[in-house]
């Protein structure tokens, strides 16, 4: 009998929805609630949630930073799946540049570990943000995806999103949130496949990775 267990080692990257999950200020907090529960006679448990769009794990629809942009249920699903690199960016200090990265060597997907430990129980606005030049650069390397473990490739307090709109400009497309803790620096599989959600701004993702050999 074939065993259904993969031969790959996989790391969940994913953060849990949960209530209490740490959500941008000002944003819709997650909730939870049983709404058919078989204590009270119902043969099953079904329950509700409410949730904003970017809760937890995440990809970023073009409609987020562009007004005519593509939706999450239009975006291609490839830049979402196959080999990237994971970058170990903790020990640079105000943003990720092209002076910080390793030799990218024909990767796709780029994902950067910035937490000593992830938060996942307190909103820390002090992530470490992806410089749009860094993204320019990483673009014309042929990068079409780029992954964080912060809530963002730019800063909390930006009002121009100059990183979105770099992503933009190459029609590159952005993982957020992802838990990186466990990881080490290297190449894997990413499969991270955001949700067909019509009009929506972001996908939730349950984000792999998985060992290449």
């Amino acid at each position: 009998m074939t065993s259904w267990k993969s031969e790959r080692r996989l790391w969940d990257i994913s953060q849990v929805l949960r209530p209490g999950l740490p959500v941008w200020p000002g944003d819709t907090a997650f909730g939870f609630q049983r709404s058919w529960k078989m204590e009270e006679g119902s043969p099953v448990n079904v329950g509700r949630m409410t949730m904003s769009t970017h809760s937890g794990t995440h990809a970023d629809a073009p409609l987020h930073y562009a007004a005519e942009g593509l939706d999450a249920a239009r975006m291609e699903l490839d830049p979402y799946i196959g080999t990237c690199l994971v970058v170990d960016a903790r020990g640079v200090r105000g943003a990720v540049d092209v002076a910080d990265l390793p030799s990218i060597d024909s990767a796709d997907r780029v994902l950067f570990r910035t937490w000593d430990a992830f938060p996942h129980d307190e909103w820390r606005s002090d992530w470490l943000p992806i410089a749009p030049e860094t993204i320019e650069w990483l673009a014309l390397q042929g990068v079409k995806l780029i992954g964080t473990d912060a809530p963002s490739v730019d800063p909390q307090e930006s009002k121009t999103m100059a990183a979105h709109k770099a992503v933009l400009e190459h029609d590159m497309r952005i993982l957020e949130g992802l838990v990186l803790d466990d990881v080490p620096e290297g190449r894997y599989e990413l499969i991270a496949l955001p949700l067909k959600v019509a009009n929506g701004d972001a996908g939730l993702c349950r984000a792999v990775l998985r060992a290449l050999a």
